[in-house]
């Protein structure tokens, strides 16, 4: 599997490796100051600050309210990781439960989880909603307090999971 900035290979789904968060998730967890792993062309906006390569998004300074659709596979765990430190916001990951870096950096440090109903439909960089779903599981995480409440009361179908 590939990875691509704030997105993912999703099976069967065509040349790119970019998926983006569909836009009315994202307007259902309120506004986000940072995107630190945005690709180039969004087609809408997912936080003030919109971070693209070829800016190192792991390793700028992270500030206020986080959204993180990171690069799938072995570098989501650096990505959480960052995000535990900052304490807050809200990550997107397939729901890897049983993998060591989901015990390390989800289990260990966030503070709820939503456990999202069905697959979602990622969308193309162009904006189009994806022919097939994800593959598999998602998972919206929260570190801090605000941002589990924001997932226990947002509306998106699922199953919230308060874990401190």
């Amino acid at each position: 599997m590939s990875k691509g900035i704030g997105g993912h290979t999703l099976p069967n789904s065509g040349a790119t490796d970019t998926w983006l968060t569909p836009p009315d998730l994202l307007t259902k967890l309120g506004s986000f100051d940072l995107d630190p792993c945005c690709p180039p062309n969004m087609p809408w906006r997912t936080a003030t600050r919109m971070i693209s390569q070829p800016e190192d998004g792991l390793a700028a300074n992270w500030h206020g309210r986080v959204f993180l659709n990171p690069p799938y596979g072995p570098e989501t765990w650096k990505w959480l990781a960052r995000l535990a430190v900052h304490g807050s916001g809200i990550a997107l990951v397939f729901a890897r439960t049983e993998t060591a870096g989901f015990h390390a950096e989800v289990w260990r440090k966030a503070v709820g989880l939503l456990f999202l109903e069905g697959r979602l439909f990622f969308h193309t960089p162009d904006g189009k909603r994806g022919k097939s779903n994800a593959g598999g599981p998602s998972v919206l995480i929260a570190y801090g307090l605000s941002d589990a409440a924001m997932l226990a009361n947002c509306g998106i179908p699922g199953h919230f999971v308060q874990i401190r």
